[in-house]
């Protein structure tokens, strides 16, 4: 008995099948990476051209919300760890949270396998039509309410792989079209001369992918000038947990700064010292007031000349009505005291984490209070380059914002990307692994270095080819300090330049093609009935 027979056999076969499917393809991403995995994609592609009723879209919905469903769980099941960060108060909303969170992105892929349906052309090509109806969605998920583009298809690839490479022409939305065309392919292995020309296809591009990949690497700038700036990184492996416990707070600070001053091994200090978002859980306003014990305890930690940048928050405005923004601030040391030499406000805000959408309406119906949800932040501008010294541009990214490709084009004087997260919420799980690497992704696409910094892993320097440079990287759970010079600026690449038009050309030749074979199928039925 084939597969087809099998499903056909059981109403809820195809459903448990559509649920493997999604699964499948969660594992194929990093920290996991079985590769093989991607043919989830074949199997969802599948289940939907098996579709055989009389709603054959509602059917196409419920299997591909069922594969988000099994992708988005096994991908982002280590949101529940936050809340168990204030377990008394907050643990009982972690697996409401986890499954919320699973079966709304679930939506777009159910919405994904309606497009397809309704508009599948017939033979082999329809891969094509997957591929641009599911890539298409996952657009559309980057962006509804700011977006959540956590975990692309096109990222698959660990970053710094060769196959990664492509991002830095395609972007990670262009690589996710390519990543589904050619995982879907062995769908329509039996569809005759043109399901083997089109996994020929797939097999060719997939080459590429490998072999254009290997050529960037091999031929990118080196790695390192022994000119470059020299930056140290500080990871102090501080629990979340931790910082709500005021008594803490001296300890915190104490660490950090020891951290900061630790002598060098090769005797010369860094140019920068980047601590990670939320380093210090207080307000910047507060703690680098002048005078405060804090702001002497910085400056002494720091060499005269050296720059500090702090992820925290700060506010602005009266004290009966404070604006709130997420903050990486830069302070140069100089030999008196410290200077604010630049301030960057986070743009992208977390939905629920960093405010909460619809306000007026949950706080009406009590959500607010029930959730124990405080005030959120403001939004800051769009990223723009941080001039942190009069030759040294950086482009801040703080936590989220690294997972969104495009948000942060830099002009061609930004040395490096900064991202700052504070990825102790979620614990010793595969998030922190997760986020380490579609930030890299970044890199790739802007052509720069990345200094990653978090307070318990995974900090790391990422060269502008999305590699971690070796020996430099602080895992979870960790304490230390990653001392390293800058890597080499890399090519301008056609990413950072062109956005999201790789994808929406690879849309359009797609679209252009379905319904050119379309039309050329239609005319070949009408002249074959004519001749009949």
């Amino acid at each position: 008995m084939n597969l087809r027979a099998l499903t056909a056999a059981s109403p809820w076969r195809d459903r448990v099948l559509a649920l493997v499917a999604g699964l499948a393809t969660a594992l194929a991403h990093p920290p996991f990476g079985i590769l093989p995995g991607l043919l989830g994609y074949a199997l969802l592609l599948w289940l939907l051209d098996a579709i055989d009723g009389p709603r054959p879209l509602r059917s196409a919905f419920l299997r591909g919300w069922l594969a988000g469903l099994g992708y988005f769980g096994l991908g982002t099941w280590w949101i529940g760890e936050a809340f168990l960060v204030d377990a008394a108060n907050q643990g009982w909303m972690a697996p409401f949270a986890v499954t919320a969170m699973a079966a709304g992105l679930a939506l777009f892929w159910g919405a994904g396998a309606v497009l397809y349906r309704r508009l599948r052309p017939a033979g082999a090509v329809r891969v094509l039509a997957f591929a641009a109806a599911l890539s298409a969605l996952e657009w559309v998920r980057g962006h509804v309410l700011t977006g959540f583009p956590w975990n692309l298809p096109g990222e698959t690839w660990r970053a710094g792989s060769a196959p990664s490479q492509a991002a830095a022409l395609l972007g990670a939305y262009g690589l996710t079209f390519v990543t589904l065309a050619i995982a879907a392919a062995p769908a329509v292995w039996g569809q005759g001369r043109s399901g083997r020309i089109a996994l020929g296809a797939a097999a060719a591009t997939l080459v590429g992918l490998y072999g254009g990949g290997w050529l960037a690497l091999k031929t990118a700038p080196s790695p390192t000038a022994a000119s470059a700036p020299k930056v140290r990184i500080v990871q102090a492996d501080v629990q979340q947990s931790a910082k709500w416990d005021a008594a803490s707070f001296q300890a915190i600070v104490n660490d950090y700064a020891a951290l900061t001053a630790a002598p060098y091994a090769d005797g010369k200090p860094a140019d920068i010292v980047v601590w990670p978002e939320g380093a210090l859980p207080a307000a910047i306003n507060d703690y680098l007031a002048p005078g405060t014990w804090v702001r002497q305890a910085i400056m002494d930690s720091l060499r005269p000349g050296q720059l500090l940048l702090i992820g925290g928050y700060r506010y602005e405005g009266s004290i009966e009505a404070p604006v709130y923004y997420n903050s990486l601030v830069a302070l140069r040391r100089e030999p008196g005291d410290l200077v604010m030499v630049g301030v960057y406000d986070k743009h992208r805000l977390v939905p629920f984490g960093e405010y909460l959408p619809a306000e007026g309406f949950l706080t009406a119906i009590g959500f607010k209070s029930m959730a124990h949800l405080g005030d959120g932040f403001a939004t800051g501008p769009r990223p723009a380059p941080l001039s942190v010294a009069p030759n040294l541009k950086v482009q801040p990214l703080i936590c989220y914002e690294s997972l969104f490709p495009g948000l942060a084009r830099p002009d061609a004087d930004v040395r490096a990307l900064v991202n700052v997260s504070n990825d102790a919420w979620f614990g010793v799980t595969s998030g922190p692994l997760q986020h380490l690497n579609l930030a890299s992704y970044r890199a790739i696409e802007a052509g720069r270095p990345m200094i990653r910094a978090t307070p318990t892993g995974v900090s790391a320097m990422v060269d502008a080819q999305g590699r971690v440079v070796e020996g430099q990287r602080l895992d979870l759970g960790a304490r230390g300090v990653i001392d390293a010079r800058l890597p080499a600026v890399g090519r301008e690449t056609p990413a950072s330049r062109l956005g999201d038009w790789p994808l929406a050309i690879l849309l359009l030749v797609s679209v252009a093609i379905c319904i050119g074979i379309s039309r050329i199928g239609g005319q070949k039925f009408a002249v074959a009935k004519d001749m009949g």
